[in-house]
């Protein structure tokens, strides 16, 4: 036993210092912080879900276009080094106000099953986890190529999805739930690496980052729940 944990305190000693040969100071230090950001946004999710399942605060279509001018003003109000606290609050209520938004659907799915729930979140963690270490743990820049492609996906499923509301087609619908599934996986990938190379370019905007990977991560998370509550 004592030789295990032995082994394992060594990989894991091998597995950071080999991060730290691979990453700048700066660079580390960058995605400390968005992976904070990130979290604490996750958090804003989960107490506006919870608010509204509970019927404390329903904010209604409020929530949905809240959304969207936040996410609208997030783009355009661009960082300029000294709005990063204005920017950061923008971000929370996005989150807050996405976790409004996602609470009727949660709160549906908690009265079928909550284990549904309970594993959507777990398999969205761990599939975020691995994904996000598996591309620092890749050569530098290996899957920036996606990004086109990935885009490109995502326009075609947005077209399917005006067409089907004319068709309604049962097969197309499943099968865009299972792509966006794959898709937001590439984009975690991606979104990764492509923060690093921002980073290094000079790019150090802590809210944006943090914002690209709150969309892989709720899109992943939505998806499985709606495959998981359909089984």
């Amino acid at each position: 036993m004592a030789a295990t944990a032995e082994n394992f305190q060594e990989r894991l000693n091998n597995f950071i210092n080999g991060l730290g040969d691979r990453y700048e100071p700066y660079v580390r230090s960058h995605l400390s912080k968005v992976y904070m950001v990130l979290g604490s946004t996750a958090a804003a999710t989960a107490g506006g879900a919870l608010l509204q399942m509970n019927n404390i605060l329903d904010l209604g279509v409020l929530a949905a276009v809240a959304t969207l001018f936040l996410v609208l003003g997030l783009h355009f109000y661009k960082d300029d080094g000294k709005n990063y606290s204005t920017r950061l609050s923008m971000l929370y209520a996005f989150g807050f106000c996405s976790g409004q938004t996602l609470g009727p659907l949660l709160g549906y799915i908690s009265s079928i099953n909550p284990a549904i729930i309970v594993t959507a979140l777990t398999g969205t963690f761990v599939t975020f986890a691995s994904l996000s270490l598996a591309a620092l743990l890749a050569e530098q820049g290996k899957y920036l190529y996606l990004g086109g492609m990935l885009v490109s996906v995502i326009n075609t499923m947005a077209l399917l999805s005006l067409f089907n509301m004319i068709f309604k087609s049962y097969f197309v619908q499943v099968t865009q739930l299972y792509v966006g599934v794959f898709v937001m996986a590439a984009f975690i990938v991606y979104d990764t690496q492509n923060i690093v190379e921002k980073c290094r370019n000079g790019n150090s905007d802590v809210v944006q980052h943090a914002l690209d990977l709150f969309f892989d991560v709720l899109s992943m998370f939505r998806r499985l729940l709606i495959i998981l509550t359909q089984k």
